[in-house]
């Protein structure tokens, strides 16, 4: 048995979870937050057979890809920089990291 953690976008997590459901793959969805954009993010911890490990990532892959987005720069506090404008920066945002864990026990109570 392994268990996955995967973390995704927000805008791609309730696709991910009907895909999990149509596949009889139970996950729980856990809200987080990301660090360099501090956009949501939803975090899918997924126990599952080894057999199924593979399926599972696939899924992840197909239904959370990676794309372009633009954000604004933070205005800078320094004073020195005389008319700084925020301007918009093309970032790459989505898809999904996953960790895959061995579990040495499962319980269910």
């Amino acid at each position: 048995m392994k268990l996955i953690l995967a973390i995704v976008q927000d805008k791609d997590s309730n696709r991910l979870a009907n895909e999990f459901i149509d596949s009889n793959i139970r996950a729980t969805k856990l809200s987080s937050t990301g660090g360099f954009l501090k956009s949501g993010n939803s975090t899918f911890i997924i126990g599952i057979d080894d057999n199924r490990v593979q399926e599972a990532l696939d899924l992840i892959k197909e239904t959370c890809q990676a794309r372009k987005q633009y954000v604004s720069t933070p205005v800078s506090l320094d004073l020195s920089l005389d008319g700084q404008v925020p301007y918009p920066v093309e970032v790459e945002v989505g898809g999904a990291t996953c960790f895959v864990l061995p579990v040495d026990a499962f319980q269910q109570y």
